[in-house]
């Protein structure tokens, strides 16, 4: 067998070591201060337009279907 050489290489740091997280959170609300539903919703953010966007092609629809289904129920008799 062949002896392990006693010269060793160093490691080579390719990664610097994990540094700890900067984000910050707003704390846990504490039982004095109970948690709103609406609290943590952003009305201003893209999810919100499109949700509000979609309900109201549904409502402009189905009053369009109520128009037209009266009309013709008021032009048969």
């Amino acid at each position: 067998m062949i002896k392990q050489s006693k010269i060793r290489r160093k490691n080579v740091g390719l990664r610097p070591p994990a540094q700890p997280s900067r984000i910050r959170r707003d704390p846990v609300p504490g039982p004095d201060k109970p948690m709103r539903l609406f609290a943590s919703v952003d009305f201003h953010s893209r999810e919100w337009e499109i949700r509000l966007a979609a309900a109201g092609i549904i409502f402009f629809a189905l009053a369009m279907s109520a128009v037209v289904i009266d009309i013709g129920e008021m032009l048969s008799h």
